[in-house]
């Protein structure tokens, strides 16, 4: 059953994104991700709107909760740092 990262963004340090960008995209292809959604055209019908929105889709939770641990994604997040306030889900998909 597939597996999804649900990231809304507000960017407040747009170098500190675009250090984090190539180094986390690394660690998704790497653990066998896929982008659904990175950026692009919204709508905020209800909540709290964020600037960026980015979904991963993944074979299962347990490699999409392997693939933020791993070191690679912790990386990427140190290099990010406080560049983004950020509201990020690891979320288990409905049976096929």
């Amino acid at each position: 059953m597939a597996a999804y990262w649900v990231v809304r963004v507000n960017i407040l340090d747009a170098k500190k994104l675009q250090a984090y960008a190539p180094l986390a995209a690394a660690a998704v292809e790497a653990h066998g991700g896929c982008y659904l959604a990175r950026g692009g055209a919204h709508e905020t019908t209800e909540g709290s709107d964020y600037g960026r929105n980015v979904i991963v889709s993944w074979p299962d939770l347990s490699t999409a909760q392997t693939a933020y641990y791993s070191p690679e994604y912790q990386k990427a997040r140190d290099v990010l740092g406080d560049g983004a306030d950020r509201l990020f889900v690891i979320v288990d998909g409905l049976p096929d």
